[in-house]
């Protein structure tokens, strides 16, 4: 996968996470220290004589209970139908309980769109003898989204009988909401089409502008019936509450679909950590909880601002700039040669102690069954999650490694 990667090559030049003179503008992180605004960084949990043994394979009662009521008290108030600890399925981080679902799955052709995040590609290669993968391509023109329009035609022309995709987009920062989620929650809703939608940067949102959004975003605002709606959703404490340390992970959907992700995890996982699913009750309580996302959302508005600003300086362009998670998804068409290709850029700024991710590694292609060249050799994904300090520290660096090579960009010399 393309973060393995980027970090495998700079650990052959000296990068250890975390290592001061590095930046790290691949990371796939937030930035997990104390923050302004948040509340104080949880340094402590208690093991009891229980924790010593297996705990359920799909969590905790307590802590399944917890995360039903955080679902209900921020996105299902007034709705009659509403979750509970059957409806949640608890494993060790977000990626686990994707495998989950995905090995879940009966055979089917699921659909996905391009680019999106790398690790659904091992996810889906895995079980190519009872799945197809449908790549449903996004353009530049839009913003690289591909319209719930478009994913209803596919529906209906190829068959699929599952969809797979992350809101908000992780490479691209788009954010399906509104009119547009509760259209394609319905378009599961309406075709029994299972719906894997993966909300792990559910509270990085900002308005077109770059203002703090409002609040999070999650197809759980647009379902009708909790227990009779193919829509899974996968969140957890990584990102948006910056614990991704703990790995503690969570799907949300029907309870039948939830008692199957368990069975699932006695063959793939035996079930999540007792020690950090009591540690994770702290952190959803709801005061605490919304404390930590109002200020999640004010300091990386602030860092994605001044990357979206900076990078355009150095003429890397947007599609459209990132509405969610901490990343920018940017062209390098328009930088003077040798760095309008993103691998030489990669690693031209590893030589400055700078990561990024090339945006090859976006272009999800299950068993490598499409041949040549990625259409994105030129896109390339920067992440804001580090520090403001160390953000701005790699900035600086990428811009005096395209100063200091053939001079600017091709439209500086227009």
């Amino acid at each position: 996968m393309g973060v393995i990667f980027v970090v495998h090559e700079a650990s052959k030049l000296g990068f250890t996470n975390g290592h001061p003179d590095w930046s790290n503008l691949g990371q796939g992180q937030p930035e997990v220290g104390e923050m302004a605004g948040a509340p104080p960084r949880i340094a402590s949990v208690e093991i009891r004589p229980e924790d010593h043994a297996y705990g359920p394979l799909g969590g905790t009662p307590e802590l399944r209970e917890r995360i039903a009521a955080h679902y209900n008290r921020l996105f299902r108030k007034g709705k009659r139908s509403q979750y509970t600890a059957a409806n949640v399925c608890v494993a060790q981080g977000g990626r686990l309980a994707l495998t989950r679902a995905v090995a879940a799955l009966g055979e089917t052709q699921i659909g996905y769109p391009l680019p999106d995040y790398t690790a659904y590609e091992d996810m889906l290669a895995l079980h190519l003898s009872r799945i197809s993968p449908i790549p449903l391509r996004g353009r530049p023109e839009d913003g690289f989204q591909v319209p719930v329009s478009r994913l209803a035609r596919e529906v209906e022309h190829s068959g699929l009988g599952a969809i797979l995709l992350s809101n908000p987009c992780n490479p691209t920062g788009n954010v399906i909401q509104g009119k547009e989620l509760a259209a394609l929650v319905a378009l599961a809703r309406e075709r029994s089409l299972t719906l894997l939608l993966d909300e792990f940067y559910s509270h990085f949102i900002y308005t077109p502008k770059g203002a703090p959004g409002k609040g999070p975003v999650s197809g759980a605002a647009h379902v009708e019936d909790v227990e009779h709606e193919p829509v899974v959703l996968i969140d957890g404490l990584t990102k948006s509450f910056r614990y991704p340390g703990w790995r503690v992970g969570w799907a949300v959907g029907p309870s039948p679909m939830m008692e199957t992700l368990a069975r699932v995890a006695s063959s793939i996982d035996g079930g999540p950590s007792r020690i950090a699913q009591r540690a994770a009750l702290q952190v959803l309580e709801p005061e605490r909880a919304d404390q930590e996302t109002r200020a999640l959302r004010q300091v990386f508005a602030a860092k994605r601002n001044v990357m979206v600003e900076r990078l355009k300086s150095m003429g890397i362009r947007f599609a459209k700039e990132p509405e969610g998670t901490f990343y920018c998804w940017c062209s390098l068409e328009e930088l003077a040669p040798p760095f309008n290709d993103a691998m030489t850029f990669f690693r031209r700024a590893l030589e400055h102690k700078v990561l990024t991710v090339p945006g090859e590694f976006f272009d999800v292609n299950p068993g490598k069954r499409r041949r040549g060249r990625s259409p994105y050799h030129q896109w390339m994904r920067f992440s804001f999650g580090p520090t403001m300090d160390n953000m701005n520290q790699g900035l600086d660096r990428l811009e005096r490694m395209l100063a200091g090579g053939r001079t600017g960009s091709k439209r500086s010399r227009r």
